[in-house]
């Protein structure tokens, strides 16, 4: 019902903004009544009502190019795979000068996995635009639940890890390996993700970066922590769980509104929100362009929010926030076939740490992200790296000055020093270990951290290739190119093993593009 209330009263304001806008424009600079007195006042008051009053869309990337060695060079989106809930989204550089081309064509690959916690992917639009400066880039675009009409299934918090795992593979597929790039919400995810091909003896990703986390919220808890672990898991499923109303392609299915995610953001800091729009109201009188431009892109972005999925929503509350599976070791996935399995960090050997957590987060807490070393307790201690970003937030960790100027050039490194197949220090994983991965295991505590002045081990140049992914299944393969969702491919086959089908060969390419 709420839902249904909301909707009412936003399509009700959108006349009312329409004509603020209207008003503004009628009385802004270049109108002939802009010489009039109070006139800037009356157009910065009605330009903010109706900021205040529409209706946000999700945003475009609308990244048109980046310099890349002093050099410009052209991007263009491309949608390689298209999921019921997600798209992968890919980022392809172009250019017309050889040198540069052969700089794009020798860089790392970068898988960037979004959050799927109220905003879109475009929230790490300045992520994405200075990797490109170094990296081949993808990106994780989760789709508003809304529009997923209710023919397409439920999404559950497994088949966002199934759905990671059929992206790294089909990155691996066009590359060999990548790195893979979890920002907040996903680094749980996304472990469990690596974790579970790492115990099933796949090839993982060459490194996995992890930046403002809950991988163990019971560490430095912050009031978003606080209430998921206060209210009982029925609380939330009573009271922020509602149907989409008609006019929408998910009439009918059950969501975690976007707009009640939003509220919550506003609510954690009401009397900056304020402050910033009266600055911004400021800022139109003085004439002050750029400031307002500057408060327009941020409030564009900040404003434009997606429904979630419930199952997957109340799972994330559970799983993460409540019962913390992930640190206990109890932690069961449903896989593409349908087989149950235990997600196991110990398992993980050959892919690289970096964890990066911000001073002042107040969404993720101080430790909450560094605790995954206490979970890969297989990886060398010299391949896992913590970087704790002084002065920073939650959002200065990946966007703005400090992401730039501070974080991306340790994430650079690290990627670059291992952009190269570890050589293992073990034997790889026997029929009993992968067998073990369904038992209760509570890892063990890990080495200590590599500070963050400690220089790596070089990989020696001699290092033999990784083994090749494992086979996939007619199953998998379905689930990764159908429209279908996982959960709903592993109902409809048997669990049993399916002929594999061959290696997917890499496509050609256009000697202008990287």
């Amino acid at each position: 019902m709420l839902y249904h209330l909301y909707e009412a009263q936003r399509s009700l304001m959108e006349p009312f903004a329409d004509f603020a806008r209207a008003v503004s424009k009628l009385y802004g600079n270049g109108s002939m009544f802009s010489q009039l007195p109070m006139a800037q006042r009356v157009a910065a008051g009605y330009d903010l009502i109706y900021r205040l009053g529409k209706d946000y869309e999700k945003p475009e990337f609308g990244i048109q190019s980046v310099q890349v060695d002093g050099a410009e060079v052209v991007i263009h989106e491309i949608v390689e795979v298209d999921k019921p809930f997600c798209q992968l989204r890919r980022f392809k550089r172009y250019t017309d000068d050889p040198e540069v081309l052969n700089t794009l064509k020798n860089q790392p690959v970068v898988l960037i996995v979004a959050p799927l916690s109220g905003h879109y992917a475009t929230l790490l639009r300045d992520t994405v635009r200075t990797m490109l400066q170094g990296h081949k880039v993808y990106i994780t675009d989760w789709k508003n639940a809304r529009t997923v009409p209710l023919s397409e299934g439920e999404f559950h918090l497994d088949d966002y890890i199934n759905d990671v795992e059929q992206f790294i593979r089909h990155v691996q597929a066009e590359y060999g390996n990548c790195h893979v790039m979890s920002v907040c919400q996903p680094t749980v995810p996304v472990l469990a993700a690596i974790s579970l091909m790492a115990s099933r003896g796949e090839t993982t990703p060459l490194t996995m970066t992890m930046m403002g986390g809950p991988i163990d919220a019971r560490r430095s808890p912050t009031a978003v922590n606080n209430l998921a672990m206060n209210k009982s898991f029925e609380w939330f499923e009573n009271n922020v769980i509602y149907r989409v109303p008609q006019g929408f392609p998910g009439e009918g299915r059950r969501v975690y509104p976007g707009f009640l995610q939003h509220t919550g953001f506003v609510a954690m800091n009401p009397d900056r929100h304020a402050t910033s729009h009266y600055d911004y109201f400021k800022d139109l009188v003085k004439g002050d362009d750029a400031s307002a431009e500057a408060h327009r892109k941020f409030y564009d972005e900040y404003n434009a929010v997606l429904d979630m999925d419930a199952d997957y929503y109340l799972e994330t509350i559970r799983t993460v926030f409540q019962e913390f599976k992930l640190v206990d070791g109890t932690w069961d996935v449903r896989n593409e076939d349908g087989a149950i399995e235990r997600v196991r960090p110990q398992d993980i050997r050959t892919t690289a740490l970096l964890t990066v957590e911000g001073e002042l987060d107040d969404i993720s807490g101080s430790g909450q992200t560094r605790a995954a070393h206490d979970l890969c307790t297989q990886i060398p201690a010299e391949h896992r790296e913590h970087f704790e970003v002084q002065g920073a937030g939650h959002y200065g960790i990946f966007s703005g000055r400090r992401w730039r100027d501070m974080v991306y050039p340790k994430v650079r490194a690290f990627i670059a020093t291992h952009d190269a197949p570890q050589k293992r220090d073990d034997t790889p994983l026997a029929a009993e270990d992968v067998r073990r991965s369904n038992a209760v295991a509570t890892p063990a505590r890990a080495e200590p951290v590599a500070p963050v002045s400690a220089k790596h081990v070089a990989v020696p140049a001699s290092a033999p290739t990784r083994a090749p992914a494992a086979p996939r299944t007619a199953v998998a393969r379905k689930a990764a190119t159908s429209p279908t969702p996982a959960r709903k491919a592993a109902k409809a086959a048997p669990a049993e093993t399916v002929a594999a089908a061959p290696a997917r060969k890499s496509a050609p390419r256009r000697a202008t593009k990287a």
